[in-house]
């Protein structure tokens, strides 16, 4: 069993660096501009050795006790067989599926398996020499690994006083290098990313590896239909869509979402973005939002630019403001889009939009960017460019359990946009302080006690905000920057209720140049602010977000995944849906933070269905995409004459509800 484990991983090793080789130099022309050969091998031996350490892990651990013994022996040499044929066909596959689908095989591998006959046909008909080629070379190589892994020899008996012992060291040895890394979190494909050629990323991969992650991932695609319940297609798209004002003919069937977004704004040029995330900051902590006095900074701020008092997070996780704030997605059931297998390329977000206007995109993070997939999701979305930690120019002057300080990420941030000069840019930062163990550098504020709280992490965080803005405002980048700062959820989302509304209400707080003063009292959900922060820039578009432009008008409405539960805040009247359950709804009064019953109002509740349902919709079908560039470049630039005809023609269809606000 020793010598097999150790025939076993050799030849693979050596399978999966050809296989690697042979892929970079094939795809020389893409792999040369992204960083050259390197990172690809150095990350595909990491994953490799990973991925083989869970592999050989039963028969490495097992071999001290039955390595003598002839059956144990037969069983191993099979098991390996049986991975050795499934890499070989992975690999040999891969060439053609690059060609194909522009990407290592993934989830499309398996979805194939289910239509036999029409795969089969397909490749009969269209790929005889392919065929016959991938036929002969796994045939080869599987003979010659069944004659390579015998299943005859057994290995030495081994001391009954070495075994336990081996055992450990063998358990110990195989955890380490199974996890992959000595940090937070086990190796993923996010940590070998490292390109924002999403096709390239893949490249350190092996592709059994690739299947078996999506296998995994297709775990997490829960459907909202299975969920709360059906309804007809065309009701959904007909009630999400007028909910969004999209009354009138669609530009594209296809994409029921897709429309134009006129900008308010008009500057001379469209200004740069900078999305700035707080983690965990929910309005319970922030004094002008009624919460606890310890945002100072904060609240010093939101009389300087466009306080939007009443924002809900769509959901209680990181990923989930992440998706809302920077794809404009709606919530679902399933995992946030940046960790499930068919959004990882080709999804729309703000970042791919702004690069079709020469944008530049990055993000900011003082941890490790691969942590919940992010690092992957922006790379294969339009990002330019991942800056973590490990990645920051300027030195962290601390470094807790979750990565850089706030205030590290924010001399990083300030670096970067010093840097940036007349080039257009977005930048998406996400601070990592706020967080348990509550982690913050000494000097900084008053603390109270005990000193690892979550009220001095605010405190902390507070502190960061406001020095950063008091250096911005000294800037060059102030004047053509628009700032959004706003949280990704709130800490600890709990209550008695079926959706707790009180612990989803978060700052979100425009400013920066030509952004209105105000304090706007509507009730906003994440999803509003990047078509309201588009306007704000000066881009006018085609996108398929749903959420509101709140510079022309305001829905008054937030969406909240909760669990399992789904809410729809319209007003005061909040309907939940509940898995296998009829709805609920409920009279939420703000000012008490209370939730009573009333009966339920059947038009509110198809309308909370139809945005439960829609996503989900979205999502499956590939429907949430960048438009074609020929759409996309029919948009007139800010400031420039509507009078002109536009390459394709874009019915504009504004609700009579909605005035637009002079800026």
């Amino acid at each position: 069993m020793r010598r097999l484990s150790w025939r076993f991983f050799v030849a693979t090793m050596v399978l999966l660096t050809l296989s690697r080789l042979g892929l970079s130099v094939w795809l020389w022309s893409r792999v040369q501009p992204a960083g050259g050969l390197w990172p690809i091998l150095f990350g595909g031996w990491r994953i490799d050795l990973s991925f083989l350490a869970m592999i050989c892990a039963f028969p490495i651990l097992l071999s001290p006790w039955l390595g003598h013994l002839a059956w144990p022996t037969r069983i191993t040499a099979w098991w390996y067989r049986l991975w050795w044929l499934l890499f070989v066909l992975l690999e040999v596959s891969t060439p053609q599926f690059i060609l194909e689908y522009d990407t290592r095989p993934n989830r499309l591998y398996i979805e194939y398996l289910n239509n036999p006959h029409e795969v089969s046909a397909m490749l009969w008909h269209g790929y005889k020499g392919v065929l016959f080629f991938g036929l002969l070379v796994l045939g080869v190589l599987g003979w010659w690994g069944f004659r390579w892994l015998r299943t005859q020899p057994v290995d030495a008996r081994m001391k009954l006083v070495w075994r336990p012992v081996v055992t450990a060291v063998a358990f110990a040895v195989l955890f380490l290098v199974g996890r992959g890394t000595l940090e937070h979190r086990p190796l993923n494909a996010s940590m070998v990313a490292f390109s924002d050629d999403s096709m390239v990323n893949t490249l350190p991969l092996n592709s059994l590896y690739n299947v078996a992650n999506a296998i995994r991932g297709m775990s997490n695609e829960r459907s909202a239909a299975a969920v709360y319940g059906k309804m007809p297609e065309a009701e959904m798209q007909h009630i999400v869509r007028e909910a969004a004002g999209l009354n009138g003919p669609m530009l594209d069937p296809k994409y029921p979402s897709m429309h134009r977004q006129q900008a308010s704004a008009k500057p001379a040029k469209p200004l740069n973005l900078v999305i700035i995330m707080e983690e965990s900051l929910g309005a319970q902590f922030i004094g002008t939002l009624g919460g606890q006095q310890l945002s100072p900074q904060f609240d010093a701020l939101a009389k300087q630019g466009w306080l939007l008092a009443r924002t809900y997070a769509t959901g209680t996780r990181s990923v989930r403001g992440l998706e809302a704030v920077n794809t404009g997605f709606l919530p679902t059931p399933a995992e946030a889009v940046l960790k499930l297998p068919r959004s990882q390329r080709g999804f729309f977000t703000i970042a791919g939009l702004l690069g079709e206007f020469g944008y530049h995109s990055r993000f900011i993070y003082g941890g490790e960017a691969h942590f919940d997939n992010m690092k992957s999701f922006f790379l294969g979305n339009g990002f330019d460019e991942v800056i973590d930690q490990p990645k920051f120019e300027v030195k962290p002057t601390f470094v807790g359990s979750w990565g850089a300080s706030d205030e590290d990420m924010f001399n990083e941030l300030h670096h970067r946009l010093m840097q940036d000069g007349d080039k257009p840019s977005f930048t998406l930062a996400f601070s990592v302080s706020n967080h348990t163990p509550w982690e913050y550098p000494a000097g900084r504020i008053k603390p109270t006690e005990p000193a690892a709280s979550v009220q001095n992490t605010v405190r902390y965080a507070d502190w960061a905000i406001g020095q950063f803005f008091e250096r911005a405002k000294k800037s060059p980048y102030w004047d053509h920057t628009v700032f959004l700062i706003v949280a990704d959820h709130d800490a600890r989302v709990f209550g008695a209720s079926l959706v707790p509304v009180r612990h989803f209400h978060i700052p979100a707080l425009i400013l920066g140049a030509g952004v209105p003063v105000q304090r706007d009292e509507h009730i906003v959900s994440q999803i509003d602010l990047a078509p309201t922060l588009l306007s704000l820039i000066g881009i006018s578009s085609v996108h398929p977000m749903l959420g509101a432009d709140l510079t022309r008008r305001y829905p008054d409405r937030a969406i909240m995944q909760y669990g399992d539960n789904y809410g729809y805040l319209k007003y005061d009247q909040l309907v939940v849906l509940q898995p296998h359950q009829g709805a609920k709804q409920f009279h939420y009064d703000v000012g008490a933070e209370t939730l009573t019953p009333v009966p339920l109002d059947p038009t509110l509740d198809k309308l909370a269905l139809a945005h439960a349902l829609w996503p989900s919709w979205a999502y499956f079908n590939q429907r949430y995409v960048l438009p074609p560039p020929a759409m996309q470049h029919a948009v007139p630039a800010a400031g420039a004459s509507v009078a002109k005809p536009a390459v394709v023609p874009i019915k504009v269809n504004t609700p009579d509800c909605c005035v637009t606000r002079q800026l």
